[in-house]
């Protein structure tokens, strides 16, 4: 594979924090969600018993997710396969509520939200001083990605976003064995069942271009 396709990336195939089911093909996906009713009982669970595992994990993941809402805005304009597009449509749908879950487990635990507004132009992925967290693309990644089209940009896509996959999941592994939480620990199962079978998805999608 072109070395340009290893460091660029993708937010084609996030299928979601907890709530994004990972697709069995490229056309279709099975959900997983905490949205609507879910999303209320989530927070309500998430309130309770906590520790630093658990505040780490929602601060990461939030800007993990913005990252690959981001990436996922750039798609429509820029990708060949309507496969891709229909992927980028999805995670964005699928991201932006999980977001607002853990946003309002965050605000329950008195910890500090992180701030995802440059997610597009990542300076310091993780948004408050702190190293880029596992898969996330650095500022050059982003503009990298930003400026190809067509095939090149598939490629990209699938390639990178399987990395901030393997990265989703490595921070989810890291919640069930340090978490205290409930709901976070069984968001980050949801993370490692869904996003597996996205890399699997993905590495199928990659083998026709």
């Amino acid at each position: 594979m072109r070395p340009i396709a290893l460091c660029a990336a993708a937010a084609a195939a996030v299928f979601g924090l907890v709530g994004c089911g990972e697709a069995s093909s490229p056309t279709t996906h099975t959900t997983h969600t905490t949205n609507g009713a879910g999303l209320s009982s989530g927070m309500s669970a998430a309130a309770g018993v906590h520790d630093a595992a658990d505040v780490t994990f929602a601060q990461q993941m939030i800007l993990h997710h913005a990252q690959a809402v981001a990436m996922a805005r750039l798609a429509p304009t820029r990708a060949d396969s309507p496969a891709v597009k229909a992927l980028a449509v999805r995670i964005e749908a699928a991201q932006d509520p999980e977001i607002v879950t853990m946003t309002g487990w965050l605000k329950s635990w008195g910890a500090k939200v992180p701030d995802t507004s440059h997610m597009g132009g990542v300076g310091s992925p993780m948004g408050m001083g702190r190293p880029m967290g596992a898969g996330m693309m650095s500022r050059a990644d982003m503009s990298m990605m930003a400026g190809m089209s067509g095939r090149g940009f598939d490629r990209m896509c699938l390639t990178m976003m399987t990395r901030h996959h393997q990265g989703a999941i490595a921070m989810a592994h890291t919640e069930q064995a340090a978490g205290t939480n409930p709901a976070a620990t069984k968001v980050a199962a949801g993370i490692i069942s869904s996003q597996s079978a996205g890399i699997t998805t993905m590495a199928g999608m990659l083998k026709t271009l």
